[in-house]
């Protein structure tokens, strides 16, 4: 099938780009006579599915839509209140160093705590949300992509996963999508492929490999986001727009948040990054420690999971930035670098960077212009440098870099990156992950960790659980309501479902790689609980179940030797909350 723009994923660059292009009116080339035909394919089962709560300045997406009333969109509310918030300890179980626990000391020798959290008295203006809003992504996304549909000029179709971009003489020339029981699966030809999959987007990645990346770019940083969507207890004090920035807990290196929705309803999570070099790094277990903190507890106590999800954040931010722009194809959003990894902001710089191709389609367009890399360079990629997103994205480009060396030289590495412009920072280069016996060294002897480890795994099981267990970590107290299994969770929050018809998506290349791999981190990081011991001796390759996957991309990054291939599919989370 011939059209004009095919569009891969239906996230906010996309949304960006369909929502300005919207505004034009221009004859197809496809289809002499009729309007530009532009379709996008979503992986997700609906529009909406599979994405998360944020709160964001919404620069951009007020630029594009200056009608927006957050009134009309379900879960949004403006930002009416910030609070920066370290969290210490009240278990005694996470591992801090020396220099944190004499620090925490001292805060309590103080009297500074108040429920275990110090609330700072001041939000860095870097770190500041103040004239934002608070949204449910996957709400807004469902209230963009109405009326995007309702336009009649553009065609979104979820539940239609792109195999791969069609390359032809270092041309893109549209895509094939995953085979549904046409073999091979259907060929979408185009003008312009706009490749806005994501971080862990098949084609994102295939391009990536196809034309590598610009010299000092890599895509060495990650984060996994884990959230929970919850109606609050009646009588909780806190008003709608309200966001917690936390760090210090569960472990000094994960960072969460809070945010207030109207109606009593609240967004709750975690970040896990690539740089917590634990062997057993899981998100859901710590997630639900952090929930019960009691600086937070205060305000969950008594609520109720709606919803339940998790995905990968690229965190290299404009170092992860690859060719934005070749012969046939340009690349927005997250995958193509616009996180700004020091505000800790991506939606309204993924969406300003759709905004800004489709600016330049437009006008290459209406010039009679092709679609070729050095035009799309002129206008779009031109457009990009010259904007508030690549200023910021320069100043946050090393932000980052000295959390390799530990939670405090990171902590003053972002401070001195935010305040001096990006003139200053502290450097630092990924490490790789510690081994178990190291990691647990003081804790737990290697012959107890691998006593846990393969008694687990001779049950099918991850083993963070009973090792966060032996180390101190109480077990949860299970309500049935907010604090619930993982099983559970997928179920009640996540409504995971995978429809019939697919291959797996999740590939192991080299059985001897996986067998030779003392810790399995794809399986402690799965987020749900898809990948999991086969049982055997030795461990061998994990095993797979595609109805429990949510398509968070974890296990990509979290295979350190490269032996797992992370395709495109469908299903997942099934609730346009998250």
């Amino acid at each position: 099938m011939d059209v004009d723009i095919v569009c891969i994923g239906f996230g906010p660059a996309t949304a960006g780009f369909l929502a300005t292009l919207e505004k034009t009116d221009l004859e197809s080339a496809a289809c002499p006579g009729m309007p530009l035909q532009v379709i996008c394919y979503e992986r997700a089962d609906d529009v909406g599915f599979g994405v998360s709560g944020v709160v964001t300045r919404a620069r951009g997406i007020r630029a594009t839509l200056p009608d927006l009333n957050p009134a009309e969109i379900p879960m949004a509310t403006p930002v009416t209140e910030e609070r920066l918030v370290y969290l210490l300890d009240p278990l005694g179980a996470s591992r801090r160093s020396r220099v944190l626990k004499a620090g925490d000391r001292l805060l309590r020798t103080l009297g500074l705590p108040r429920e275990f959290g110090v609330e700072l008295p001041y939000v860095p203006p870097f770190l500041r949300k103040h004239d934002g809003l608070v949204m449910s992504l996957g709400q807004f996304m469902q209230f963009v992509g109405g009326r995007l549909m309702a336009s009649g000029k553009v065609q979104i179709w979820p539940g239609m996963p792109v195999e791969k971009a069609l390359i032809e003489e270092g041309c893109v020339r549209g895509i094939r999508l995953v085979d549904q029981g046409v073999d091979p699966g259907m060929d979408i030809r185009a003008a312009l492929t706009v490749v806005g999959d994501g971080p862990v987007g098949a084609v994102g990645r295939q391009l990536d490999q196809e034309f590598k990346m610009p010299e000092g770019h890599h895509h060495r940083e990650w984060a996994l986001g884990m959230k929970m969507v919850v109606d609050l207890p009646p009588g909780m004090e806190l008003q709608p727009g309200a966001v917690f920035h936390t760090f210090g807990y569960p472990e000094p290196e994960i960072f969460g948040f809070l945010y207030v929705h109207p109606e009593q309803v609240a967004t709750v999570g975690i970040f896990v990054p690539s740089w917590f070099r634990s062997p057993m790094r899981t998100s859901y277990r710590y997630l639900q420690h952090f929930m019960q903190h009691p600086y937070l507890w205060r305000y969950l106590r008594g609520g109720k999971l709606r919803s339940w999800g998790a995905k990968s954040l690229q965190e290299s931010g404009r170092r992860g930035e690859p060719f934005l722009a070749g012969d046939g194809y340009a690349r927005i959003g997250e995958g193509s670098g616009s996180t700004n990894v020091l505000t800790g902001s991506g939606v309204d710089e993924a969406w300003t960077t759709g905004a800004q191709l489709a600016e330049g389609v437009v006008e290459l367009l209406q010039a009679g212009k092709p679609l070729s890399g050095t035009n799309l360079e002129q206008a779009y990629v031109a457009r990009r440098r010259s904007s508030w997103v690549e200023e910021e994205g320069r100043i946050a480009e090393k932000a980052r870099d000295g959390f390799h060396h530990g939670i405090l030289r990171g902590l003053c590495g972002m401070a001195l990156s935010g305040f001096t412009k990006g003139n200053l920072v502290i450097g630092g280069e990924p490490k790789p992950t510690q081994s178990l016996p190291d990691y647990y060294q003081g804790k737990l002897s290697p012959e107890e960790v691998d006593r846990i480890t393969g008694a687990c795994r001779a049950q099918g099981l991850a083993s963070h659980d009973a090792l966060m267990d032996r180390c101190g970590w109480p077990a949860i107290p299970y309500d049935g309501q907010l604090l619930v299994s993982h099983q559970d969770a997928l179920l009640m929050g996540g409504k995971v479902q995978a429809p019939d018809g697919f291959a797996d998506h999740v590939r192991f290349l080299d059985r001897n790689i996986c067998e030779k791999c003392a810790g399995q981190l794809c399986i402690e990081m799965c987020s749900g609980q898809a990948l999991t011991p086969n049982g055997g001796v030795p461990a061998g390759v994990p095993a797979f179940d595609r109805e429990k996957c949510i398509h968070c991309g974890a296990c990509q990054w979290n295979c350190e030797q490269g032996n797992l291939v992370f395709q495109a599919g469908a299903g997942g989370l099934h609730s346009s909350e998250n």
